[in-house]
C-alpha cells in the first residue's frame, strides 16, 4: 500500500468545521478538537481530518455511539487496551473520529502534538520530512505507516510538554 500525501489544503478547516457542526448536531455537548496533520497549517498530509471527541466515558458506548451513527459515522475499531479509544469513520470527507475519555493522557498529548506543530516551524519541517520519506515507501497496513512515525512524534510531544 501506497501512503499519498497532499500539500496543504486550506479548505481542511472548513471540512473540519463541517463536520463538528454534524457530531454537535447529533451530540450537543461534544467537546472536539480538529488534530493530525490537516489541523496544522503549511504540513502536508493524508487528505483525512481528524478529529478528537472527549466523552464522559468512551466505554458507554451506548451514550454516543448510536447518535453518531444516526449521523453517518460508522464504528470501526475498539481499543479498550490503548486509552479506551474508540474509531469511527466517515468517508465524504475522509474523517477519522477519535474517541477517548476526560481523563485520558492521550488528549494531552495529540493537543500538545498539534499546537507544537502550529507554532514551531523546525519541528513541522522536522515531521514533514519523516512523512515524507516514509510516504515513498511500500506498507502492509496504513497503521505500519503510522508506526513509523513513532519516534519523531514522540521527540516533538516530549519538547511540546517539556
Amino acid at each position: 500500500m501506497k501512503i499519498e500525501l497532499s500539500e496543504y489544503d486550506a479548505a481542511w478547516p472548513g471540512l473540519y468545521q463541517r463536520e463538528r457542526e454534524r457530531i454537535v448536531a447529533a451530540l450537543p455537548d461534544a467537546e472536539l478538537e480538529h488534530v493530525g496533520s490537516t489541523s496544522v497549517p503549511g504540513l502536508a498530509a493524508k487528505p483525512l481530518i481528524d478529529i478528537l471527541l472527549v466523552v464522559p466515558d468512551s466505554d458507554d458506548e451506548d451514550a454516543y455511539v448510536p447518535a453518531l451513527v444516526e449521523a453517518g459515522y460508522c464504528l470501526r475499531l475498539r481499543e479498550p487496551g490503548w486509552y479506551r479509544h474508540r474509531l469511527l469513520k466517515d468517508s465524504d470527507p475522509e474523517v477519522n473520529l477519535h474517541v477517548f475519555s476526560p481523563t485520558c493522557e492521550e488528549v494531552d498529548r495529540m493537543m500538545a502534538f498539534r499546537d507544537r506543530l502550529r507554532t514551531n516551524a523546525e519541528d513541522r519541517a522536522e515531521y514533514e520530512a519523516v512523512k515524507r520519506e516514509l510516504a515513498t515507501r511500500g506498507w502492509e497496513r496504513v497503521q505500519d505507516y503510522a508506526d513509523g512515525k513513532t519516534r519523531v512524534v514522540e521527540r516533538i510531544v516530549l519538547r511540546a510538554l517539556g
